[in-house]
């Protein structure tokens, strides 16, 4: 089978397609042949190598967080899916490979699709959409009259960020460009400020929590329109040690590097009289569900940018790198043998 494989840290240049053997199920597993599969920041970052200190992947390995594809086979002791059936899944972090032919998955992180959903867009829904709703629903824990400040949410995770909230009872607030403000309107934002023309730390005030899609000075401005003994949740930037403990499930030296690595960051939190989380999303395929049936029922709708056929990777991961894609950027696999 053709797989995206990563042969050593660095550039583009370090992935390769390559035919490999295709994987066999193992107890507890499902393969899935794949139709689709998600592109995210994050698989650049892991190129780059920027999370070799937290997951240690033997290299050449093959890449990809997220896919959307039908059954092929399970391995001993799977009795909720069997072949035929159409399913999506965030893969296994420290084991990846959404970006192949076949996939294998362990069966408590798939879930089946909408029926109504086609693959491109389902591939698009795991990664970013489980990352909204832990952030949105269990560390900001909005409900109705929430005021959250979403930066950037006509970006992969912001498109689900917008929606989650929305459905979760908040008041909206973000920021994005002349070409984005459509469509964050469209999916449900309150306020929209227009970041090429305003600076939002001079509009927003008073928010119960703050998702961070952006880091940097964004993230250091948002601990000032966050209320005294609100939250601020990143994805972009430092980890801190409950990052390595709640949601890597590590301890010993990883939550010691995280401390201080967010030392400045904590102390900006403190300061204002706030509370500040990084988070890791945790696969989950009963929260997949979840998401599933808000699409199902008309809740959520995912935003795809752009779909690539799957022989294209690379100008797919260009184009993602580009960050001018509003919603997801998704290869399509040709049918596999």
């Amino acid at each position: 089978m053709k797989a995206l494989m990563l042969t050593r840290y660095g550039g583009p240049e370090t992935m390769e397609l390559r035919d490999v053997p295709r994987p066999e199920p193992k107890a507890g597993e499902v393969l899935v042949r794949v139709m689709a599969a998600g592109l995210n920041p994050v698989d650049y970052k892991i190129r780059e190598g920027k999370l070799r200190a937290v997951y240690r992947w033997r290299l050449p390995v093959v890449m990809g967080g997220e896919l959307a594809g039908v059954v092929g086979a399970c391995g001993e002791g799977v009795t909720e899916f069997a072949p035929g059936t159409r399913v999506f899944a965030r893969m296994d972090k420290t084991a990846m490979g959404a970006f192949a032919e076949y996939a294998v998955v362990p069966a408590p992180l798939l879930a089946r699709m909408p029926e109504s959903l086609p693959f491109e867009a389902a591939a698009g829904v795991p990664l970013a959409g489980l990352t909204a709703l832990q952030a949105l629903r269990d560390e900001l824990r909005l409900e109705p009259g929430s005021r959250v400040f979403i930066p950037g949410g006509a970006g992969g995770v912001g498109t689900f960020a917008i929606q989650i909230a929305k459905a979760l009872g908040a008041n909206v607030t973000t920021t994005a460009s002349p070409r984005g403000r459509a469509l964050v309107e469209r999916l449900g934002a309150d306020v929209v400020i227009d970041y090429t023309t305003q600076r939002f730390e001079d509009h927003v005030r008073d928010m119960d929590g703050v998702f961070d899609l952006l880091g940097g000075e964004t993230l250091d401005k948002s601990f000032g329109v966050v209320k005294r003994g609100g939250t601020v949740v990143s994805i972009a930037g430092m980890p801190e040690p409950q990052s390595a403990r709640k949601d890597i499930g590590r301890g010993g030296l990883l939550p010691a590097l995280f401390w201080l690595a967010s030392l400045r960051t904590r102390g900006q939190a403190r300061r204002h009289g706030a509370r500040y989380r990084f988070l890791f999303m945790r696969p989950n395929g009963a929260e997949l569900a979840e998401l599933g049936c808000m699409i199902g029922g008309g809740q959520l709708e995912p935003v795809v940018d752009r779909v690539f056929p799957f022989e294209e990777i690379r100008e797919a991961f260009a184009y993602l790198e580009g960050g001018r894609a509003k919603g997801k950027v998704v290869v399509r696999f040709r049918e596999a043998a």
